[in-house]
């Protein structure tokens, strides 16, 4: 009997130890979440789940982590998890350059010049008439060996009247992603009067207006703009991969956006004509070259389209000058974003041109974006932190940036274009800049503009 107690009590232990042994072996509560503890997850790509429900949380009942049952020992006598806190993954980021490696852009050469530059070594990539510059507009393969400043130096030595350039890029400027919360998700056009079709709020004023988006893709089958009056343009002849739809979704959403949706478009009844002229950069994020740009803001031109958004910002580029005068001279109203390269950053284009609206962005306490350019080329400000609209796949998300602050604009601008259509772009801008609500130092400032959209005037209500 001893013996067989011993050889029990022995067995016994070796299942003690087995069991200690087992709790620091078995796995930790998955993804490193902790029991009882609210987790919200941001997505890094709204491709990756855009169907948020309202809220970026995960997993159980209000966002809290719950625990799966256990075919283990430490379930049964509910042994505590070592708790692990995961670190944010975070992505590479990926360098973009400011222009193509190897391409000169240039209007206003003859026949004989671009002869000449073939005798040089240059390659004619591509060649497309522009009405908007009465002219065309050519696309060069630099010689190799040669850099590209002593490349446009030799373009421009072939004629004195020729515009010459880079073949600059230019980028979306969609910011930070936040989740939201009940009250957090609420729309944020409230901050601007904007018409709402309540009494007295002026919704019989929000005309269907033309109005010219260029931007990346757009996922047109999203059920806030399934029935909404929009157009697709395909520049086609790109080589690189197409771009993305986070961006050009959200944007025209804000826009045109199914009334009664979760997010309710600015003018729903607006006919969208938009321009995809953008391309996927090392699957990281989208770019447009002056080329494409200059084409796409021809095409709507074009069209007859008197209001264009800008949600897109890069350099300085001579092509782009000459055909963003041309526009304004047609009477066409630009409207761009201001840019998210931070306060302390140059101004980027084509916001920082005179013939431009530049839009900077506002939270809803009226405080400035944190990451939006600053200096007295802005003009005005609109709410661009936090804003609702469309992800790209289905669903809605808040997004930020000086992106979403421009559609504000745009869409005010349509609306005194349908009560004045005779306004020129100057006329249109004061209109504007009379109105806003005047939210930082007296005048016009380097933060703010002329103040804050005011809609309230626009339909004749304020």
């Amino acid at each position: 009997m001893p013996s067989r107690l011993a050889a029990l009590s022995g067995r016994l232990s070796l299942l003690v130890a087995m069991t200690l042994a087992g709790t620091g072996a078995l796995p930790t509560p998955e993804r490193g979440f902790v029991p009882g503890v609210a987790v919200a997850l941001a997505d890094d790509d709204d491709d990756g789940g855009d169907d948020d429900g309202g809220s970026s949380s995960r997993g159980g009942r209000g966002g809290e982590w719950q625990p799966k049952a256990r075919g283990d020992l430490r379930s049964l006598f509910r042994w505590p998890s070592r708790e692990v806190r995961r670190a944010p993954v975070r992505r590479a980021v990926v360098a973009v350059p400011d222009r193509a490696p190897n391409e000169i852009v240039a209007t206003g050469l003859d026949d004989d010049a671009i002869a000449g530059l073939a005798q040089d070594g240059f390659v004619v990539d591509d060649r497309v008439e522009i009405a908007l510059i009465g002219g065309e507009m050519v696309r060069l393969i630099v010689p190799q060996g040669m850099t590209l400043d002593a490349a446009r130096a030799a373009v421009s030595a072939r004629s004195a009247s020729a515009t010459v350039d880079f073949n600059h890029f230019y980028q979306p400027q969609a910011g930070d992603k936040a989740a939201c919360v009940r009250e957090g998700c609420a729309l944020v056009r409230h901050m601007v009067g904007w018409p709402t079709g309540e009494a007295g709020s002026g919704l019989a004023c929000l005309k269907p207006q033309r109005i010219g988006l260029i931007d990346t893709a757009i996922n047109a089958k999203h059920t806030v703009l399934a029935n909404a009056r929009l157009e697709v343009l395909d520049l086609g002849g790109g080589e690189g991969a197409p771009s993305g739809e986070q961006h050009g979704t959200a944007v025209a959403a804000l826009l045109v956006g199914a009334p009664g949706s979760r997010v309710p478009g600015l003018l729903p009844g607006a006919e969208l004509i938009a321009v995809d002229a953008f391309q996927r950069f090392r699957k990281s994020t989208d770019i447009a070259n002056v080329y494409d740009l200059v084409r796409a803001l021809d095409l709507l031109i074009g069209r007859d389209i008197k209001v264009v958004n800008l949600s897109l910002t890069g350099p300085e580029n001579q092509i782009l000058t000459r055909a963003v005068e041309a526009a304004a001279d047609r009477g066409t109203i630009l409207v761009a974003a201001a840019g998210n390269d931070g306060p302390n950053a140059k101004p980027v284009y084509p916001a920082a041109y005179e013939d431009v609206i530049a839009v900077t962005a506002v939270d809803k306490a009226r405080n400035p974006y944190r990451r939006a350019v600053r200096g007295d080329h802005i003009d005005i400000a609109a709410p661009g932190v936090g804003v609702w609209t469309a992800a790209s796949i289905s669903g809605a998300r808040q997004k930020s940036g000086t992106s979403f602050a421009a559609p504000f604009v745009t869409a005010a601008v349509s609306i005194l274009l349908a009560e004045k259509p005779g306004l020129s772009p100057q006329e249109v801008e004061a209109e504007l800049m009379k109105s806003a609500e005047d939210i930082g130092k007296p005048g016009k400032d380097a933060i703010y503009g002329w103040g804050l959209l005011n809609a309230r005037t626009l339909c004749g209500s304020g």
